[in-house]
């Protein structure tokens, strides 16, 4: 048995592939549009890890997709939590869990996916302005 990718259903590609690739750094690894099925598929890895995949799902007939606390988070270990959540934030991306602790973060996907970043090795020594923020929303 091997582990393929975690499916997440998206409304937006545009904005999806804004914030997966351009601001969490995401690799476009294929793209599979189906006409007959109305569909189209966006597999993305972490550069380096094509073995661990998020296929994006978009439905071309308009849906409302509702989140749940079901599906929990899809997790990347980072390089530095830091630059990490900076990028994020210069691309409008809500820090919804600052790194306070030098360790994780958490943000959420434009569809609202609950999306956690781990510090890769020991965890960075604290600092601000990530120590002293607060959590916003729920994540």
């Amino acid at each position: 048995m091997k582990y393929l990718h975690t499916m997440v259903r998206i409304t937006d590609i545009d904005a999806s592939l804004a914030f997966y690739c351009e601001a969490l750094g995401l690799t476009l690894l294929r793209r599979y549009d189906n006409e007959a099925g109305r569909f189209s598929l966006l597999f993305l890895a972490a550069p380096g890890d094509e073995s661990a995949q998020v296929e994006l799902t978009y439905n071309w007939d308009p849906e409302t997709l509702e989140g749940g606390r079901n599906f929990g988070h899809l997790a990347y270990a980072v390089d530095d939590i830091y630059a990490s959540c900076e990028r994020l934030q210069a691309h409008g991306v809500v820090i919804n869990r600052p790194p306070r602790d030098g360790r994780m973060a958490f943000v959420r996907s434009p569809d609202g996916v609950s999306i956690e970043l781990l510090q890769r090795g020991d965890a960075l020594v604290p600092q601000e302005p990530w120590l002293s923020m607060e959590n916003v929303g729920s994540w």
